[in-house]
């Protein structure tokens, strides 16, 4: 039981949690166990009127605030959190920080994550991306594989439908002066994000590119020109206030910070070294005004960041580049990201820092890229996702020929066919890693 516990969130704190509450529960739930006992219903009142309009150390002054707080500590509030996409989560978090914003030293520089962490890892999802992106260079110069990522999204009633919505709104022209609505793209994005499964999401953000064109494709994967770009550039201070005046925003950003926030005490520089929590965390920001996106077409770099700059920061410039290089030189969040690119979860040798590499001038605003489209240089684009999904589709079932291997789980193809996918590929490798790349060669011949 403890174990299960301890997987489920963060420990209370000692003396903290009172006989016979299961902590975290969420706080819609937290909310209705405090409504049913008389004491913590009327505190929980009173705290609310107390927050109304004062601030922290107002507040702290009033003996009836003060009292309040402590009773509330001990109850199920204090230590309940929220799912990220759950059925009534803006409620949840509404409950979330009615609690900890009366508890906070005031504006602090990281807040805590009102999220459950979370605890299991995409480690198929990791494997798959394998298949496309964990072949021998002379392989991978001929795919592209975020065009491959929009083709097996099409393939999905889901990722399809909601994919194509937010391409439409935030590809529609309101007038001369006003490209299109931004608060309708954040949207239709949020429920993109939110509704589809990270096997799809993952694999549109966080493809590997090996020419400008794939990466291009890659950077528009948000619309940019609506979502991300603006006139001009706000501060980023100004930009992360303005966040947390929503308690979704702050929430996510919360989120990001908890899991992408680089470490040196972990082998990746991720918290726990989890990937999957940190990417999704990243996912998770995309559809507010804070949106991250790649600056460039690299495909020697990859540099994430919002909209914002440190422009007139003025005494608070050093905080402002701070949260910056959050964003900007996180070896968290790129090795997060190179990974899924790769192929590679969490079991990871350890390797030294990529070298800085001077960014690529900006490329020129280009519309969402047409996913019939073949946008990288090579004279064919193959899918062994769509060719095993195009068969399901019609009911057939793979010969035990040609299609057959095209179509191993990927358990089989991750630990038979490449079983060295599980760390970062050397193209000097040896000559049974060349025989294992020719033998990846002939599939799309057999296509």
């Amino acid at each position: 039981d403890e174990i299960l516990r301890s997987l489920a969130g963060p420990p209370s704190p000692p003396g903290r949690a009172p006989p016979g509450w299961r902590v975290p529960v969420d706080c819609v739930r937290a909310n209705e166990l405090c409504a049913g006992e008389p004491s913590c219903s009327s505190r929980y009142r009173t705290l609310r009127q107390c927050l109304a309009g004062r601030d922290r150390n107002t507040m702290l002054a009033n003996k009836e605030c003060q009292a309040a707080l402590e009773v509330l500590q001990e109850s199920p509030l204090y230590d309940c959190r929220c799912k990220r996409g759950m059925k009534k989560e803006l409620q949840c978090l509404q409950i979330y920080w009615s609690i900890h914003l009366g508890l906070a030293e005031g504006e602090e520089f990281y807040e805590a994550s009102p999220y459950e962490p979370v605890t299991s890892r995409l480690s198929d999802i990791f494997r798959l991306a394998s298949i496309f992106s964990g072949m021998d260079p002379a392989t991978t110069s001929k795919s592209n594989h975020c065009l491959d990522a929009a083709k097996a999204c099409n393939l999905n009633d889901n990722c399809k439908r909601l994919r194509s919505g937010y391409i439409s709104t935030c590809s529609r022209e309101l007038s001369a002066t006003e490209p299109c609505s931004r608060r309708k793209c954040h949207k239709a994005l949020r429920q993109f994000f939110d509704r589809v499964p990270g096997e799809f999401t993952f694999r549109l953000l966080f493809c590997s590119c090996k020419d400008p064109a794939c990466a291009e494709r890659r950077r528009q994967t948000i619309v940019p020109s609506c979502s991300y770009e603006d006139k001009e550039k706000p501060n980023c201070l100004d930009l992360r206030g303005a966040c947390r005046t929503d308690h979704l925003c702050r929430s996510r950003l919360a989120d990001f910070h908890a899991n992408c926030q680089a470490t040196f005490q972990s082998l990746t520089s991720c918290p726990g070294d989890n990937f999957q929590a940190c990417l999704g965390s990243y996912a998770g920001l995309i559809g507010f005004d804070i949106t991250p996106n790649y600056v460039d077409a690299s495909t020697t770099s990859t540099t994430i960041s919002p909209w914002c700059s440190c422009k007139g920061s003025g005494n608070m410039e050093e905080e402002c580049e701070k949260f910056l290089r959050d964003f900007t030189e996180n070896p968290c969040l790129r090795n997060a990201i190179q990974a899924f690119g790769n192929g590679t979860d969490v079991n990871l040798s350890p390797k030294n820092p990529s070298p800085a590499v001077t960014a690529l001038p900006k490329a020129e605003k280009s519309p969402a890229l047409p996913d019939d489209v073949n946008d990288s240089n090579t004279a064919y684009d193959t899918s062994v996702i769509s060719t095993c999904s195009s068969l399901q589709e019609q009911g057939l079932k793979p010969n035990n020929s040609k299609e057959q291997s095209l179509c191993y789980s990927e358990a089989q193809l991750t630990t038979d066919v490449m079983p060295d996918q599980k760390t970062f590929k050397d193209p000097k490798g040896g000559s049974s890693r060349h025989r294992e790349s020719r033998i990846l060669l002939l599939i799309p011949i057999l296509i």
